[in-house]
């Protein structure tokens, strides 16, 4: 398997290659289209300039101005079609010239060899030392003519030119691989330092520094790899926590009902004490009961990213009918319920909302003292549907004021010990309060009560 930075390397270079080859075939077709025609027409005018030069100047020896021309940068052939020919200047690599260019050129015509060169689809056309790749024009010489064919000698004006471009070329090309080479290391090395820690963190260690400090998107990768890696971190300390939370909070009760039952297996108890240890076993049986039934209510609400029953909910109703089933609990502690119940309905799931409202008024009856006062209030805006549960109970100490929707936190360790509190009904208040895309909101006071405010959407 090919690794990232092998595909980045290869990919850059044929893009480069591509690039060059595509760039070669369209400057062919400028050169096809634009500058073979302007190079023939400019070696057209100069043929002809040598051409009235000479017949202007007819006192004039041919051969020498010839010799000096090809000394001026040009390749030249003078022939009569015949055996008598002559090459002035550079040398032609390719002498093979058809007798019809020649009648051509005698005949009076000027032969744009130049223009007429097929190079094919490679842009030699201009250096390819072809004598067809030439002008010729008739010239006078002694009352005959004679057919010279010209043309600019590259080797002689371009030599330098030719290896200037050619090591250009080349430094050219071993710059750019060297670039692709150290940019495509430069672009994989932080995916390198992401795939180490991804393989650090399955180790279970999220204590891992990514330093990447690129604004790109490789950058804001890694930033929220690094965000992630906390979260990670965190939530595997909750789950930690949650673990050994849940294993104290079983082995509580677990190990109390081992205790009775063991008790209870002797022969030397009174039924007066066999009574009171099958009471407490009883009463660890509910808590452990209720303990389970919570801890699946909130493995499912986990679960659920929306709500999956969405329901009219008549919320006045749902507290009517919970202040009449826990009628006993309250009047049992002469508790004064005010109520300020306006018809106010939302839409949710009308159990879990229940469950909601039921958590708490049990929490507002168990810590409000005897002759206490607990207020419930509902009202709605244009929007929305508010809930307010207010007790006169202990309160609730600043410090522990933003830990109690934490699961199996529990302000009072003692006191909620003997209520038989888990820890776990305000998280899942809240829980459910957010399936419903809602707030909760809590004041209190200690020895002076607590108030619970929830903002329901009404649709």
């Amino acid at each position: 398997m090919k690794s990232l930075y092998s595909r980045i390397v290869i990919t850059m270079l044929v893009v480069i290659l591509a690039s060059s080859l595509l760039g070669f075939f369209l400057a062919n077709i400028y050169y096809q289209l634009k500058l073979k025609p302007f190079n023939d027409e400019k070696t057209t005018k100069i043929a002809q300039e040598v051409q009235q030069f000479y017949q202007s100047n007819a006192s004039l020896s041919l051969d020498e101005y010839l010799q000096s021309v090809g000394e001026l940068g040009y390749e030249l052939y003078l022939t009569d079609g015949g055996a008598d020919s002559s090459y002035y200047g550079g040398e032609f690599r390719k002498k093979a010239l058809p007798e019809k260019t020649v009648d051509r050129v005698l005949r009076g015509e000027t032969y744009h060899g130049i223009d007429e060169f097929n190079t094919g689809i490679f842009i030699t056309g201009f250096f390819d030392n072809d004598i067809q790749n030439t002008i010729g024009v008739p010239v006078k010489v002694d009352g005959e003519t004679e057919a010279l064919f010209i043309r600019q000698d590259p080797e002689q004006q371009f030599g330098e030119l030719r290896i200037f471009f050619a090591m250009i070329l080349v430094f050219t090309s071993i710059i750019s691989i060297l670039l692709v080479l150290i940019s495509g290391r430069y672009i994989v090395n932080p995916i390198v330092k992401l795939t180490n820690a991804t393989k650090q963190i399955r180790k279970g260690n999220y204590d891992v520094a990514l330093e990447v400090k690129r604004k790109d998107e490789i950058g804001q990768l890694a930033d929220s790899f690094a965000k992630m890696t906390g979260e990670l971190e965190k939530s595997e300390a909750a789950r930690q926590e949650f673990v050994a939370n849940v294993s104290h909070e079983l082995q509580s009760p677990l190990t109390s009902m081992q205790g009775f039952a063991t008790l209870l297996a002797s022969d030397t108890l009174t039924e007066k004490e066999r009574a009171e240890y099958l009471a407490v076993l009883s009463e660890e049986t509910t808590r452990l009961s209720s303990l389970t039934k919570q801890l699946l209510t909130l493995a499912s609400l986990d679960q659920e990213a929306e709500l999956r029953k969405k329901d009219q909910v008549h919320l006045e109703v749902q507290w009517r009918q919970l202040l009449q089933t826990t009628e006993w609990s309250w009047r049992a502690k002469e508790i004064t319920i005010n109520l300020e119940l306006d018809e106010v309905n939302c839409t949710g799931d009308a159990e879990l909302l229940y469950q909601v409202w039921s958590n708490l008024l049990t929490n507002a009856i168990k810590f409000t003292p005897t002759s206490g006062a607990i207020n419930i209030r509902l009202y709605q805006d244009a929007s929305h549907a508010f809930v307010e549960v207010e007790d006169s109970g202990i309160g609730i100490s600043e410090a522990d004021i933003d830990k109690i929707f934490q699961r199996f936190y529990k302000a009072n360790q003692s006191r909620t010990r003997e209520e038989g509190s888990s820890g776990l009904g305000l998280s899942i208040c809240k829980k459910i309060i957010h399936l419903h895309h809602g707030e909760i909101f809590v004041e209190s006071k200690s020895e002076k009560g607590t108030k619970f405010t929830i903002k329901l959407p009404k649709n």
